[in-house]
């Protein structure tokens, strides 16, 4: 029996018409499609191509057993993660060790702050896998804001906003072009971070960019209230022009 391969595939951002040609087929003619999700969600991957599944392609949904039940730092946090990437990374492996094709659902870009990242260094060893690549969310975002987000010789910092406070103003002080992932529950810490660093003024929040919701504004007329997981924070380059 020949062996399966397991199929990290990239969504984009969250408009399926920003899929690649590759990622749309594969999807399409999916006999096993597995995709994350939080305990007594749809999934935000899995939403991404609804109507797009054969109608007899099995599911498999992957449910997070903590995503903020547990601080970051605590030791508790990494093992239960561990163990939930282990159970499921098996189960693609027998599925592919059966010859199942297999299609893992990504929001974004694999490769790029992306779960299945996890998973991809536990089954390379035993079966085949692929990736898709796909545009970014950070991508989509700095298209909603309707600005370039490097000119010339800028260089782009991407940081993430689970960082500590103190972590994050240096980095963004030595900046040119600024990209805060992971924002969420994190806005006010971002927020305090930029205003240190002295580019409170040049911030721009976007909240799920290329979906139905998008919302694109200057982060100094966000208010308090919370955003949503799929939110950019983000600094334009002012780099060298013609």
């Amino acid at each position: 029996m020949s062996v399966g391969t397991v199929y990290g595939v990239g969504l984009g951002p969250g408009d399926p018409e920003l899929m690649s040609v590759r990622a749309d087929r594969l999807v399409r003619s999916a006999r096993h499609v597995a995709f994350f999700r939080k305990a007594g969600r749809s999934g935000r991957s899995r939403k991404i191509v609804d109507g797009m599944l054969p109608a007899d392609a099995v599911e498999f949904p992957m449910e997070y057993p903590v995503t903020t039940e547990i601080p970051l730092d605590d030791p508790a946090y990494n093992e239960a993660l561990s163990s939930f990437y282990e159970e499921v990374s098996s189960h693609l492996a027998t599925l592919a060790g059966r010859g199942e094709d297999v299609v893992v659902l990504c929001e974004g870009d694999p490769f790029f702050y992306g779960s299945f990242m996890h998973l991809y260094t536990r089954l390379k060893p035993r079966v085949p896998v692929q990736v898709v690549p796909a545009i970014t969310g950070m991508s989509a975002a700095w298209t909603a804001s309707g600005q370039p987000i490097t000119w010339g010789d800028d260089v782009l910092s991407v940081l993430t906003g689970t960082m500590a406070e103190d972590a994050l103003v240096p980095l963004m002080e030595a900046a040119d072009a600024l990209v805060v992932m992971k924002v969420g529950r994190n806005l006010p810490k971002v927020r305090r971070a930029l205003e240190r660093a002295g580019k409170l003024d040049r911030a721009w929040l976007v909240e799920c960019a290329s979906m139905a919701e998008e919302r694109a504004v200057p982060l100094t007329e966000a208010g308090d209230r919370t955003v949503p997981y799929f939110s950019i924070v983000m600094v334009h380059g002012q780099g060298r022009r013609p």
